[in-house]
Formats: structure tokens, C-alpha cells, sequence
């Protein structure tokens, strides 16, 4: 019984040291489930959203935004970061981890292609690195490689320029050109892809 006491009295203050030795970190959420021993790692490709309100409908987009970090010019082309992280090249998530979702209040029209008001998964055929087609699914909730191609509602070709300088972080823009129209941009690298959209 006596040793049982000890055995005891010894966990108790190992628990206790641990305690002091890593003190919990008030006010700071954790942002990867792998910590290290300066605290949470910062998460590799964070969640954003791009979000516009047109005649009073909102189109929404949410993403995880992948970095760059030092692998410009090996990212978009054949052998390149995508084609060996994605199955489904030359289908791309266009973003990291979770689908990229796109939720709309009003039907749209995106370039050609019509979209009903709804949720939706985007993807993006980069088969040509310099001439993107934006792909617009149906299936939604799913991990960003799950593509299944018969499930898309439709593709429309987007506008390719170069940003003014290399985009670190992978950024979708929704902009409000006026008239009931708008501007989707998806940047990153050195490639810049833009397709325009009317809300009816």
C-alpha cells in the first residue's frame, strides 16, 4: 500500500512539473494538430474567402491558400509540383487541403457557362499552364483531389496575364465591375486567371 502511496505521489508530481514546464496558451487557437516545442506550427496553407455582394446577392468563395515558398517556376508546369501531388492532373483543386467551394445567392453566369444559384466545387484545368479553363462541379464536401469529371456542371476558359510581381500566396478576388457584373481572379506565382460573371 505504502509503495502504491509512492508510485502515486511520484506521478502526480511529474503531471504537475509538465504542467509548469508547458503552460497552456491563452487566447491563441491552435492552427495544426502537430505542435512542436515553441507551440502550435503555423498551418501550411490557411483558410481565406473572397466574398462580393451584388444587387443585394452574395457569391462567396472559400479556399485554403498554399505559399510558394521558394518553388517559383516549379509549381504549374509538366513535373512540376502539381502534376506530382494531383491524380487527377491536369485537373487542379485550385487551393490546398478541403475542396474550394463557391456559394452563390443568384444564378450567375460565369464567362459562358450558366450557374444556378446554389454550392458548388471549383477546380481548374491547367493542361495548358499559360491558357486555364475554370471547371465548376457539383459534387461538394468532398477532399480537393476528389475530382470526378461527371460531376461537373460545366467549364469556361479564363483570361491568363502575369502579376506585376510573383503572388506568394494564393489569393482568389471577387470584384464588383458595376451593371450587375463582376470579376473572379485567381492568382498565384507567376500566373494571374480571371474570368468575368453577371448576377440575374
Amino acid at each position: 500500500m505504502k509503495r502504491l502511496f509512492v508510485c502515486l505521489s511520484v506521478l502526480a508530481f511529474a503531471a504537475s512539473l509538465s504542467a509548469q514546464q508547458n503552460p497552456p496558451m491563452s487566447g491563441q487557437m491552435p492552427m495544426s494538430g502537430q505542435h512542436h516545442m515553441g507551440g502550435p506550427r503555423p498551418i501550411a496553407s490557411p483558410p481565406e474567402k473572397a466574398s462580393v455582394t451584388i444587387d443585394g446577392k452574395t457569391i462567396t468563395i472559400n479556399y485554403n491558400s498554399p505559399r510558394v515558398r521558394g518553388r517559383e517556376g516549379h509549381i504549374f508546369n509538366p513535373g512540376g509540383l502539381i502534376q506530382k501531388t494531383h491524380k487527377s492532373y491536369p485537373i487542379w483543386r485550385a487551393g490546398a487541403n478541403a475542396a474550394t467551394t463557391l456559394h452563390t445567392d443568384a444564378d450567375l453566369t460565369i464567362g459562358d457557362l450558366n450557374v444556378p444559384a446554389g454550392t458548388y466545387t471549383l477546380f481548374v484545368d491547367i493542361a495548358n499552364p499559360d491558357q486555364w479553363t475554370l471547371v465548376v462541379s457539383k459534387d461538394t464536401g468532398e477532399w480537393g483531389l476528389a475530382y470526378k469529371p461527371d460531376m461537373d456542371l460545366g467549364r469556361t476558359k479564363m483570361r491568363m496575364s502575369k502579376p506585376a510581381s510573383m503572388v506568394e500566396d494564393l489569393t482568389y478576388t471577387l470584384h464588383d465591375d458595376g451593371g450587375n457584373k463582376g470579376t473572379l481572379t485567381l492568382a498565384w506565382e507567376d500566373h494571374k486567371a480571371s474570368v468575368n460573371f453577371r448576377v440575374h
